[in-house]
């Protein structure tokens, strides 16, 4: 039978019999691997829209993903008995899962977790060989990347369980290169550190031991104020006093468990077994959270007799459902805790109490379990070790909910490992993570579908079903926080005669809408709920928390976060997200939800100063316009720049940039919040950083064929630009929106702006301004094919470019001034003046420009009817903008490739340039009236839109 083997831990790939399967462009790729992540389960349009664009599809998203898919159908071997088909409204992909790589690990990965060591240490590097680099590689969206992200999260797990099966059975020796590889990648993860420390010392390498524990106790103490871990403390105990277990044989089998601690001779006496029963109701409404779900399931391994203790950290911001989860599960898990189940609030955030303190705890806990009151011991270590006694070998499950830090759950923890923990915190806790090997189970919020159940649960079919926009509208602006939701349902039950459309109007104004997130109940307030929070933080913190309110992005890196607070904010931001009011999504992206950045800007009107903020403002505006300002001239390095006339303001931070692809990768990663900057800017009164910053983003946008972003940004610029009297800024803005209607052949559009910025640029006698003016007249007369009035223009322009030594201009316009001359027939001026402009651009070292003027030259010799020549200059400025990344003049070039080939007699070598050119435009999702589109599908005899 035949069998397709897929891989997606890498780049996306397949295989039949060895033989790679071509897969198409990187959207294409894109359906493809969201099918196989979700092998054998049905994917919405919705769905698959949101993992190929994420927030910015295209316009008819429905017809590209079919195109995508039917292409992808005819990719895979007709002979293969699996395939992608449809199923109710979507799609999925038939396939054995053990064909999937990522599959494979899981599978492999969940199997060794249940083995004996031996078995473990083999299905651990089967798993771990199937990586053949970073997952979905050769993939740049937003939901490649989280799932990259978790991904190596999963690789990382298996890379440390797989370490510590080794170090059981002796292979220290072996191990300690790839774990110092590691323990760098990871400075401020204790567990690959404690590995490599016993590896080192276990090696006879005592002293480097204690020296790598000194690092990492260093750093940690820098980056996050915190002292190691009890585990790693213990180790660093062990091996001053040659306390450390002697390694075993490379064969021996995994130790056993060691015997239950014994009762101390303290002990008071308990009066009867008791077995506590403490869990409070479950939730009487509960959706979603599989996957959490699933990962407290798998800590539940072997059959209740050699089960491993298991500390789940259940973390999250407040109201994001970690008390619904725990007591949920607990209750579908009674069963497997015969001897009882605790449950303790130790308000760690509660609003009108402090946080439990230990001592305390201890008490109840004691009492839970039947100790005497009278009985109990009065100093703490001995009401521990107390509490390990009674809970030794006994098969209990502890519940300890809204957890302050790690130091309040330390002494809670059972000796043995017959019991189970089930801990819940707003905070972090790396301390408990990592001293105690507990696994972490961030919560995030409710996706759409689920949000809308949880109203259904609440509300009832009919009531949801009368008004389902009201509904929609209640889910977006609740944000798929479970609390938000449960206290707007709660006021549609309080008032049954309320539209559910007037709650939802309540919340569309962020200015009001945490006053509609409250029921009137301390619990049932959710400013209350992020107060608690945000009073635990440390002053810095708090004030970045704050200032966070200022920045529009769905994510803020570090330099802009810098630039927010004028300082470094790397620890604020740490704390940050040790508290679960930021979550770090992908590595160095910290993302703020929804409703928590309203309850930011509240506390920043009431706590910072109406100066305080415009300078928080202007710092993170200057970031970002010396930033793009930067990329813009790596982009375009003989473009004629802009100066930035205003300094940088004091604690801004602008990226260093060293190459036109860090340029391209930081403009990719920011343009959202570019564009709102500039709108921002405008807002705000700064003319000159909302026409700068336009200005800086126009080539980058340009070659991504995004020109309604470009229309956009210009006209809040030059509306800026008028509110203020700025002339230089109002007609560079009409420029740049000539030019953009000129793409989009809009040419009475073009001819308007264009007028107004020469009429401008003489008043202010800036002849570089004219020369820009006449230049891009020259563009749409010739795009009307009035060559002549072209022609006209462009030799003005080059004469005061000329005047001004402009080089990289005057190369540009006699570019310009030979296409003009081959429109009129005039072979040899043509030839001539093309020929003149590469000559320049050439010692410019300009190969963008070169590429642009080698295109023309193909022209003019395509004109003068000299085939051959035409084609070797089309060739050369197709690999340079190739080379350049811009794929809107690769298929300009190769339309012209196209147009040569079949002047030659050569039709099918004409549609081969022409569909290639037509299947980038596909990619790059360019629209259906775009002029260079249109002359393919004319050319193909295609409509527009295929």
């Amino acid at each position: 039978m035949l069998r397709i083997d897929f891989g997606v831990l890498g780049e996306i790939c397949a295989w039949v019999d060895g033989q790679a399967i071509e897969l198409g462009p990187a959207r294409q790729r894109s359906v493809l691997a969201a099918l196989l992540v979700k092998v054998n389960q049905p994917l919405s349009l919705s769905q698959l829209t949101d993992c190929v664009w994420g927030e910015d599809p295209p316009r008819r998203p429905a017809a590209t993903l079919q195109s995508y898919l039917s292409r992808l159908r005819t990719s895979l071997p007709a002979a293969w008995d699996g395939g992608i088909r449809r199923s109710g409204g979507g799609y999925l992909l038939r396939a054995d899962e053990s064909a999937v790589d990522l599959h494979r690990f899981l599978d492999l990965r969940d199997r060794a977790r249940t083995s004996d060591d031996a078995t473990a240490e083999l299905l651990y590097e089967q798993a771990l060989e199937l990586w053949r680099g970073e997952p979905f590689a050769d993939l740049d969206t937003p939901w490649a990347r989280a799932q990259r992200h978790v991904l190596q999260g999963e690789r990382l797990g298996a890379r440390l369980a797989y370490h510590d099966v080794r170090l059981r059975r002796g292979g220290h020796a072996a191990l300690l290169g790839a774990l110092e590889s590691l323990a760098a990648e990871h400075p401020l993860d204790e567990r690959p550190a404690a590995q490599l420390i016993l590896a080192l010392y276990r090696s006879g390498r005592q002293g480097e031991a204690f020296q790598q524990y000194e690092r990492i106790r260093k750093r940690l103490a820098a980056d996050l104020g915190v002292e190691p871990g009890p585990d790693l403390r213990l180790l660093h105990h062990q091996m001053l006093t040659a306390a450390v277990a002697p390694a075993p044989a490379e064969s021996a089998p995994t130790p056993p468990t060691p015997p239950a601690a014994t009762t101390p001779a303290s002990a008071a006496p308990v009066e009867a077994v008791v077995v506590p029963r403490q869990l409070p109701a479950p939730p009487s409404v509960f959706v979603g959270r599989p996957r959490e779900l699933a990962t407290l399931d798998d800590a539940l391994t072997g059959d209740g007799t050699d089960r491993v203790a298991m500390i789940s950290a259940i973390g999250g911001y407040g109201g994001i459902g970690k008390t619904w989860l725990a007591l949920y599960w607990a209750h579908h898990h009674v069963d497997r805790f015969p001897d009882g189940q605790i449950y303790l609030d130790l308000r760690g955030f509660d609003a009108g109490n402090a946080p439990m303190p230990v001592e305390t705890a201890l008490r109840l806990l004691l009492g839970a379990l039947g100790a005497d009151p009278a009985a109990v011991p009065q100093r703490p270590e001995e009401q521990t070790a107390l509490y390990r006694s009674l809970t030794a070998r006994k098969r209990l499950l502890i519940v300890l909910d809204n957890v302050r830090d790690t130091a309040q759950v330390v002494p809670l923890l059972p000796g043995t490992p017959s019991c189970t923990v089930l801990v819940t915190s707003r905070n972090q806790l790396p301390g408990l993570i990592a001293g105690h090997d507990a696994r972490h189970v961030p919560l995030d919020v409710l996706d759409p579908a689920e949000a809308r159940r949880l109203l259904l649960h609440h509300l009832g079919s009919e009531r949801v079903e009368a008004e389902p926009e009201a509904v929609a509208a209640l889910v977006e602006r609740c944000a798929g926080l479970p609390l938000a939701l449960s206290i707007i349902a709660a006021r549609a039950l309080m008032s049954p005669w309320l539209p559910l459309a007037s709650l939802a109007e309540e919340l569309r104004a962020e200015s009001t809408r945490l006053d509609a997130l409250d029921a009137g109940e301390l619990s049932a307030d959710l400013r209350t709920v992020f107060a608690a929070s945000y009073r635990a933080l440390e002053p810095q913190a708090a004030r970045l928390f704050r200032l966070l309110s200022l920045h529009p992005g769905p994510d803020i890196p570090p330099p802009a976060a810098a630039s927010l607070m004028g300082v470094d904010a790397r620890r604020p931001m740490a704390g940050l997200v040790r508290a679960h009011l930021v979550t770090e999504h992908a590595p160095g992206r910290f993302a703020l939800h929804d409703l928590l950045r309203d309850y930011a800007s509240e506390r920043a009107y009431a706590e910072d100063t109406e100066a305080e903020r415009d300078a928080a403002l202007r710092r993170l505006l200057d970031h970002y316009l010396h930033t793009a300002h930067a990329a813009a001239l790596l982009f375009y390095p003989n473009r004629r720049a802009i100066e930035l006339t205003e300094p940088l303001a004091p604690g801004a931070v602008p990226v260093v940039l060293r190459d036109q692809q860090q340029a391209a990768d930081w403009l990719a990663r920011e343009n959202q919040v570019l564009l709102w900057a500039v709108k921002r800017a405008a807002d705000a009164g700064l003319t000159t950083h909302a026409w700068q910053l336009a200005w800086s983003l126009a080539d980058f946008l340009n070659r991504q064929g995004r020109w309604q972003d470009i229309l956009t940004t210009q006209q809040a610029a030059l509306e800026a630009a008028r509110d203020h009297d700025d002339l230089v800024a109002q007609c560079r803005a009409h420029q740049i929106i000539a030019r953009t209607h000129l793409r989009l052949g809009r040419y009475d559009d073009a001819r308007v702006h264009l007028d107004h910025a020469l009429d401008l640029s003489t008043r202010l006698g800036d002849l570089a301004l004219q020369a820009r003016a006449n230049h891009s007249l020259t563009m749409v007369f010739s795009a009307q094919e009035q060559h002549s009035e072209a022609l006209a223009h462009a030799q003005r322009a080059l004469e005061l470019y000329r005047d001004l030594g402009d080089k990289s201009s005057t190369a540009d316009i006699l570019n310009s001034v030979g296409w003009e001359h081959a429109e009129l027939g005039h072979h040899r001026e043509a030839i001539d003046h093309c020929e003149q402009a590469v000559a320049l651009f050439e010692s410019l070292g300009d190969p963008y420009g070169l590429a642009a003027a080698l295109d023309s030259l193909g022209h003019a010799y395509h004109r003068a009817g000299d085939h051959d020549q035409a084609i070797s200059r089309y060739r050369h400025a197709l690999r340079l903008f190739q080379e350049a990344g811009d794929r809107v003049e690769q298929t300009v070039c190769l339309l012209h490739l196209g147009d040569i080939h079949r002047s030659a007699g050569d039709e099918a070598a004409a549609r081969k340039e022409w569909r290639t050119a037509l299947d980038i435009l596909d990619e790059i999702d360019r629209p259906g009236d775009d002029p260079v589109r249109t002359e393919l599908a004319a050319r193909l005899g295609l409509t527009g839109d295929r």
